[in-house]
């Protein structure tokens, strides 16, 4: 990150105001701490995500996600942005209205066959059931349970525009005497009756993404009989500090003598632009990997109360197998499925490198420089996962983490991400 003497502008007439959504604390020198409610001075925006600012004359990094511009530059603005605004709903409904994001679901497979998995293994304890499909989409999982098992009905619950093709859909399959599509949000939307059975998939990038759960978890509150089942029933987040020769290679050491020139000096931009926000859709090999991989979160999907969601926090211990360099974690998740019947298997979604591809893929990680690591070290620290305090589905996460060498003296290190 680059110093305060290098960002400070004399006479800078482009500074803006912003008002602090909620505390910071800061996890390292050349960032700024600030308390909810504090009015800072934004004097620069380097990134996206980072941003130069200024607090009683102290400047530093701050996360712009944690900002709002002060209410006194926004007079043509509503005094207050609106729920829906917050949850980006137009934009995030619009989306699943489309067939792009739906044709990328049903075409993995991994994760379309484990959802009719779980219906075929339960299909007798699944007779007469009453079964709740939320953010069904095209309606795959409630046409899997219709035609699989015998549940007395299915209530396929969507809130995009979506829904009316579902509608289609469960007629042209013959299903309409089972499935009941209705469209709405699940905060609003009106059921009949409860609920035996809540399934729902719900997992976005580091399986928190999008924050659907929070839409699940109402949901599971409001209509879910006492002693009813969640599908999934848990989930985990799993991490693995990891090389990542190419990636490095594409977006850092290409500056180093591109067509025998000299680049560097763009590569702190690079860092900035490039490895200050998790790659997603990123594929790790099994032979990237420095450690065992660890399950650093994990969900109880029957005990997780919407206010979990604000702070989630995990540790992780590592212990370096194979010397390598340490360029960063990557990240997957896993979900379970409990069986109805007493006994019966649970069945298991893993997004990881050593399962059958997903859509998810895993997500990259990087640290702001790499670090050699040798067989023997340790790696520890935490992870937090904090929901952005304003735009809803998005969420910022801290990788706080330490190595522990034989070949050196204990090396103490931080990665923001």
């Amino acid at each position: 990150m680059q110093t305060e003497k290098e960002n400070e502008k004399e006479g800078d007439a482009s500074v803006e105001e912003y008002v602090a959504l909620s505390n910071f604390t800061g996890s390292s020198s050349d960032q700024l701490c600030f308390s909810s409610g504090d009015r800072l001075l934004v004097h620069a925006k380097p990134s996206s995500e980072w941003w130069w600012a200024e607090l009683h004359g102290v400047r530093g990094y701050v996360p712009a996600s944690y900002l709002r511009q002060d209410a006194a530059a926004e007079e043509e603005e509503d005094e207050h942005t609106s729920l829906e605004d917050q949850w980006q709903d137009e934009e995030y409904f619009g989306s699943y209205g489309t067939l792009r994001l739906h044709l990328e679901m049903l075409a993995d497979k991994s994760r379309t066959e484990a959802y009719r998995k779980v219906i075929v293994s339960n299909s007798a304890s699944l007779r007469s059931k009453v079964v709740m499909d939320l953010g069904c989409g095209t309606g795959i999982i409630s046409l899997f349970c219709a035609q699989l098992a015998q549940p007395s009905e299915v209530y396929a619950v969507e809130a995009s525009s979506m829904a009316e093709y579902t509608r289609q859909l469960v007629k042209q399959n013959g299903c309409e005497q089972v499935v009941t599509v209705l469209q709405g949000r699940a905060e609003e939307v009106e059921l009949p009756k409860q609920v035996d059975v809540l399934v729902s998939e719900w997992m976005g990038n580091c399986l928190l993404f999008e924050f659907m759960v929070e839409s699940v978890l109402l949901a599971r509150d409001r209509w879910l009989k006492e002693g009813g089942v969640m599908w999934p029933s848990s989930a985990a987040l799993t991490l693995v500090p990891c090389q990542a020769n190419s990636y490095y290679a594409e977006k850092m050491a290409f500056w180093e003598q591109p067509y025998g020139l000299d680049f560097t000096p763009l590569q702190r931009l690079a860092q900035q632009e490039f490895f200050t926000k998790p790659k997603f859709s990123h594929v790790i090999e099994p032979d990237d990997c420095l450690t065992a991989p660890c399950d650093v979160l994990c969900l109880d999907m029957y005990t997780l109360q919407v206010k979990d969601l604000e702070e989630i926090k995990g540790q992780f211990h590592f212990c370096v197998e194979k010397s390598g360099v340490f360029h960063g974690f990557t990240s997957w998740f896993t979900v379970h499925f409990e069986s109805l019947e007493t006994g019966g298997a649970t069945v298991e979604l893993n997004t990881g490198p050593n399962s059958q591809p997903t859509h998810w893929k895993q997500t990259l990680f990087m640290l702001d420089r790499p670090v050699s690591v040798y067989a023997g070290d340790s790696i520890s620290g935490t992870i937090l996962l904090r929901r952005n305090p304003f735009w809803r589905r998005h969420m910022t996460i801290t990788l706080h983490w330490s190595i522990n060498s034989n070949k050196k003296e204990t090396d103490n290190c931080q990665a923001n991400i």
